[in-house]
């Protein structure tokens, strides 16, 4: 997944790198080559026709920025090593400093609602694209299709389903100072019921660090974002809540739910931060959980999570 890096002229080391990768034109255009499909050095120099060992010290260049990534992959004559565009963005804020409050450098991940890692849910349950259902209602074994991964919309009515973030650009940053995760949810009642509260719970990493009290499902005006097929009597949009983990515990809302912290949840141990999200079976108030995606609701995002550092 391509990350999204923001940075001020505080990164000064990173600034001059990545500077420096995107003023060549043939970086520029390795990058433009590199934008929808992974190439080894050889297709790269034969696409630009370029020597073999120029595009070879130009990757390395876009390497060093961090704006591309290269893996080796197995082939007849042994491996070799195939590189793709690491980053979606850079922005680069020229007026803030580290002595400015909002200057602070974050990296932010774009999750797309279908992509979760684990699930364990009950029905009525259900999952849609933006163009069809993705399957009939309450059919369960449809979370485990392939065609998940293209979900606007989900809803189950306990259980939980479980996001894992990558880790790979951590060390190029330094040390986390917080973690951030926004989304669009609501509760789950049949059709859509603005007064049905559900008990969502939030575990970081597999730890439980508490949640928030959906106040209903939500309907009776269409979301803004919803596609003219889906049907007016459904739910219709969400809410978005923030969760967020710093060195002194977690928050939901700005409003602290535990004690749980950076340290006591490992943020900085392993490849990949877990979020997972659900409705647990002994919860006050057992109302099911709508997730939206970019494409639905209300909200043109889909599970973000921001490192900040």
């Amino acid at each position: 997944m391509k990350q999204e890096v923001t940075l001020n002229l505080s990164n000064v080391d990173r600034v001059t790198s990545i500077s420096k990768a995107l003023s060549s034109k043939i970086r520029v255009e390795i990058l433009r080559l590199l934008d929808n499909q992974a190439l080894n050095i050889s297709s790269i120099a034969e696409k630009l026709d370029i020597p073999v060992s120029t595009a070879a010290l130009q990757i390395k260049v876009l390497e060093e920025a961090g704006l591309v990534v290269s893996e080796p992959l197995p082939g007849i004559r042994g491996s070799q090593k195939v590189s793709g565009i690491k980053v979606k963005t850079v922005h680069i804020d020229i007026k803030s400093m580290d002595d400015d409050a909002t200057a602070s450098r974050n990296i932010k991940i774009s999750m797309p609602i279908g992509n979760y890692s684990d699930c364990n849910i009950e029905a009525p349950c259900g999952i849609s694209s933006d163009k069809s259902a993705i399957s009939p209602d309450d059919d369960k074994d449809a979370f485990y299709l392939p065609d998940r991964t293209s979900a606007q919309i989900i809803w189950f009515y306990k259980g939980y389903l479980e996001y894992r973030f990558p880790k790979r650009h951590v060390d190029e940053h330094g040390k986390i100072k917080s973690v951030e995760f926004t989304f669009e949810a609501c509760s789950e009642a049949p059709g859509y019921d603005n007064n049905w509260p559900s008990d969502i719970t939030i575990w970081i990493n597999g730890v439980e660090i508490g949640g928030f009290r959906s106040e209903g499902d939500y309907g009776g005006r269409r979301g803004k974002l919803n596609p003219s097929w889906w049907p007016d009597i459904l739910t219709q949009y969400g809410k978005r809540y923030t969760v967020m983990i710093d060195d002194e515990g977690s928050y939901v809302d700005n409003k602290p739910t535990s004690k749980e912290n950076l340290k006591s949840l490992k943020i900085h141990e392993g490849d990949f931060i877990s979020f997972k999200i659900g409705v647990k079976a002994d919860s006050e108030y057992v109302g099911g959980l709508n997730l939206f995606g970019n494409r639905f609701g209300d909200f043109d995002q889909n599970i973000e999570m921001t490192l900040g550092f």
